[in-house]
């Protein structure tokens, strides 16, 4: 139950071992960031996968997981403004609910980003094969296009995504962050073309029938949608290398949820219009599919799935970026080898930390099936954001006179309502998705109390060794 007291987490803020990060992020940046790791993911991949579950009310769903994530993202935009350090949620518990916790929220986002990243390159592959096929003809052939369980033996588009990501990373956040404005640009006007497109085959008799599985339908497909809203979690995790975090990063965070959600329900309003319902089965590539349909011809279509290659790929390098910056903070606090806080002098990038995360995600995305991957993603993040909710309100009451550049407004009304939305999305997860992470915080809690709890670094203090000597 030992805590790091904020003033501790923010003096010990930018540095790792042997070097620290850089102060090189403007507020447009961080919101490119957070709209990076948010846009793309659940409106060209998961958007197949949820419209099944909900039918043409996924638009509703849409807007129950975007009203969910705002009041996380308020209590985020607190935090973030108050402790804006790398480590996000993570940190935030370890100042206000203690050791414990803190590990079991910053395992829960190693599921949240290390899964997310997977998950999103399984999508990568199908608008690639799209993409090529109607530009030179060609396809990268099942067995090396899809996972184990999904008609392949290996998703080899999606490996050399996350390793290309690990790549870019590893030139630096200031380069990193210039190649996401660009890719982010792109990706916008790519849903604004579909939009576009789509509205010349609008069916308003699609709508018919709007709830035809009922509000559990809506509820599930909400809760599998969630993990689409994970983007402002990654933004609060540049909070170290950020040129004014305690200003910047509450606007980032808001910001981007406004935009990312407004995006998400009008092109679900417009896919459902174009294509009835029970048609969302077929691909992946469902976007590019329907603007094929629309306009009779597949050019449309291949300009749509070459945006979404860039699309995708932008969520891939800025949720990878969140991932190496959470175990970044976990290693410099003790909790993990402490090798991942190492920090190479001339990049100011964790690179043995960027290596091994993208080596990891990317042998993930080549070998486990989206769909499982998109729940389990959903129950971490719903666990972390229930977390940040009730932080918002210890804090309040331990440390009131802490300097908040952002507040929410109705605390702890507001905290309160987000912890009840995510718990309620949680249990609208299937059995499986319990299971799942029921043996990941199983695995999570036998390392801590077997490595991390002797380890830490207040644990090493506390014993009277200095902290740098820990092994």
């Amino acid at each position: 139950m030992r805590r790091k007291p904020v003033e501790r987490l923010v003096a010990e803020g930018g540095h790792g071992e042997g070097g620290g990060l850089r102060r090189t992020m403007s507020m447009w940046q961080l919101m490119m960031i957070s709209i990076g790791a948010t846009l793309g993911t659940g409106i060209f991949v998961v958007l197949g996968e949820a419209v099944p579950k909900a039918g043409p009310a996924v638009t509703l769903s849409f807007v129950i997981a975007g009203v969910t994530a705002l009041f996380s993202a308020l209590s985020y935009a607190e935090l973030a403004g108050t402790i804006p350090v790398a480590g996000s949620s993570y940190s935030y518990a370890y100042a206000t609910l203690g050791e414990l916790i803190a590990w079991v929220c910053g395992w829960c986002l190693i599921l949240e980003y290390g899964v997310s990243i997977a998950a999103v390159a399984v999508g990568w592959g199908e608008y690639l094969n799209e993409f090529l096929n109607g530009t030179i003809g060609v396809t990268i052939p099942d067995t090396l296009a899809a996972p184990p369980g999904d008609g392949g033996v290996i998703n080899l588009p999606s490996l050399i995504l996350v390793l290309l990501a690990g790549v870019v990373l590893l030139g630096g956040s200031k380069e990193s962050a210039r190649v996401n404005s660009i890719m982010v640009a792109v990706k916008i006007a790519a849903l604004l073309l579909f939009c576009a497109v789509g509205l010349t085959g609008f069916k308003s008799g699609n709508y018919e029938d709007f709830m035809p599985l009922g509000m559990a339908g809506v509820s599930g497909a909400a809760a599998t949608l969630f993990f689409s809203y994970i983007g402002f979690d990654a933004a609060s995790t540049a909070g170290e290398e950020a040129k004014n975090p305690q200003r910047d990063l509450p606007r980032a965070i808001l910001l981007s949820l406004g935009i990312v959600t407004a995006l998400y329900v009008l092109v679900a309003f417009v896919a459902i219009g174009a294509r009835p319902w029970e048609g969302f089965t077929d691909t992946e590539a469902t976007l590019a599919a329907i603007m094929n349909e629309v306009t009779g011809q597949t050019f449309w279509g291949t300009v749509l799935a070459g945006g979404a290659v860039i699309a995708i790929a932008s969520v891939v390098l800025a949720v990878l970026y969140g991932q190496t910056r959470i175990l970044f903070a976990m290693s410099r606090d003790g909790l993990v080898p402490k090798s991942f806080a190492k920090v190479h002098a001339r990049t100011g990038v964790p690179r043995i930390n960027t290596v091994w995360v993208s080596l990891f995600c990317g042998v993930l995305a080549a070998v486990v099936p989206l769909g499982e991957l998109a729940d389990a993603t959903s129950i971490g993040t719903l666990f972390a954001f229930a977390l940040v909710n009730v932080a918002v309100i210890v804090l309040r009451r331990t440390r009131p006179n802490l300097h908040r550049s952002f507040r929410v407004p109705f605390a702890p009304l507001f905290p309160l309502i987000g912890f009840g939305l995510c718990v309620w999305m949680m249990v609208s997860l299937r059995a499986i998705t319990w299971t799942v992470f029921g043996l990941w915080m199983a695995l999570g809690l036998a390392i801590y109390f077997a490595y991390g709890r002797r380890r830490s670094r207040l644990a090493v203090e506390a014993a009277g060794a200095p902290a740098t000597e820990e092994k």
